[in-house]
């Protein structure tokens, strides 16, 4: 797949095509096909049916060149009490990631997939490594001040695109979008809250662990910020310039342009599914291509879940980010892929089907689809 030609202005997308609904439907074909009775794998069907659509073959091949790339910025929000961590963790993080001692370096080596770290606007120096798309020290306090320039945001979306780019040049096969950053649930609350009409209180969360009193200064700060979102909630770039940040403008770029060039992603937690929000504002069929990959404990990703129209793979109470809930995903996606490509059907495995018994008038007293009961045994 070659990288696809970025427009002059970095906030506008072409139309994305869906994955392919006639290998789909070849997809569905074949689990019809395949040893069990039909539906019996439950959304592990309809996973590997997506893969194949996604892939353009079926059956689909496993995912070969996962990555993660987790986006990092600092937000000038955090300041006000917002967090249970002071911002000076985002920085230290950057660097556990980069020597692999992070969560989702554990996660992503035992699911096969690789690791990378941007530093899009944390609040401080970074290894020349992960600072090469580097926008701003720490994103404006969105409660009184933009996030960031009109100039920046669009720098902070090209960036997100050429790093899609990048990656699938460089023969990523699945995407997945990880975040870090001291105080960022608190603009993707504010994104999601916004753009559903939601009331601060009914999506604000408690993110690193903050208590009551901290949660009042969090609700506190998101309201401000969603008086401030209200009159540009139609200019999607002007609303990621008012209350998003460095690192979600990246993001929601990255998810967009990954969607553009035909290439699946796993969703994570709230902050990775905010930017979704934004992306699939930016590129109108992008939720296509993506996968929710678990629900975290923060309400807000409920609320942006529903509106995407997106089914988690898993609820695990996980509330990390880092891109962790998605590689955890990972493997059930894969499984799924491999039970459409490695399983026999019933004409290569000499296995009757039902359709065959009642040709023959014969009856086994199973409706297993499988023709014999042992059969409706192992496949529970």
């Amino acid at each position: 797949m070659t990288s696809e030609s970025v427009s002059t202005d970095p906030g506008r997308f072409d139309p994305v095509t869906p994955p392919d609904e006639g290998i789909r439907a070849q997809a569905e074909a074949r689990q019809l096909q395949l040893t069990k009775p039909a539906g019996s794998l439950g959304r592990l069907e309809t996973l590997a049916c997506w893969a194949s659509a996604c892939q353009g073959v079926c059956p689909p091949a496993p995912f070969a060149r996962a990555r993660v790339v987790v986006f990092a910025g600092d937000h000038g929000v955090a300041r006000t009490g917002v967090s249970a961590y002071p911002p000076e963790v985002t920085a230290q993080m950057v660097a556990n990631f980069v020597g692999g001692g992070a969560a989702v370096n554990a996660l992503a080596n035992r699911a096969g997939a690789s690791v990378r770290v941007v530093d899009l606007s944390v609040d401080g120096d970074t290894d020349p490594s992960v600072s090469t798309f580097k926008i701003r020290r720490s994103s404006g306090a969105i409660d009184r001040e933009d996030a960031l320039t009109h100039e920046e945001t669009l720098k902070a979306i090209e960036a997100g695109r050429s790093i899609a780019d990048s990656e699938i040049d460089s023969g990523a096969d699945l995407l997945i979008a990880g975040d870090m950053g001291i105080g960022n649930t608190t603009p993707a609350t504010v994104l999601i809250a916004a753009l559903t009409d939601t009331e601060p209180v009914a999506a604000v969360g408690r993110g690193t662990g903050v208590d009551d009193a901290g949660w009042i200064r969090k609700t506190a700060a998101i309201r401000d910020a969603m008086r401030r979102a209200r009159p540009v909630l139609r200019d999607t770039v002007a609303l990621l310039r008012t209350v998003s940040g460095a690192d979600l403008a990246a993001m929601a770029g990255f998810l967009a342009q990954a969607s553009a060039r035909k290439t699946p992603v796993i969703l994570d937690g709230v902050v990775v599914t905010a930017a979704a929000m934004v992306a699939e504002e930016l590129a109108p069929g992008a939720r296509a291509w993506w996968l929710a990959g678990h629900r975290s404990t923060e309400p807000a990703h409920t609320i942006a879940l529903k509106h995407l129209q997106l089914d988690p793979l898993l609820e695990l109470d996980m509330r990390l980010g880092e891109g962790s809930g998605a590689v955890t995903a990972l493997p059930i996606l894969q499984g799924a892929v491999a039970t459409l490509a490695e399983m026999a059907t019933f004409a290569e495995a000499g296995v009757s089907t039902r359709d065959a018994e009642d040709d023959s008038g014969s009856d086994t007293g199973t409706d297993s689809g499988t023709g014999t009961d042992s059969a409706t045994d192992t496949a529970g």
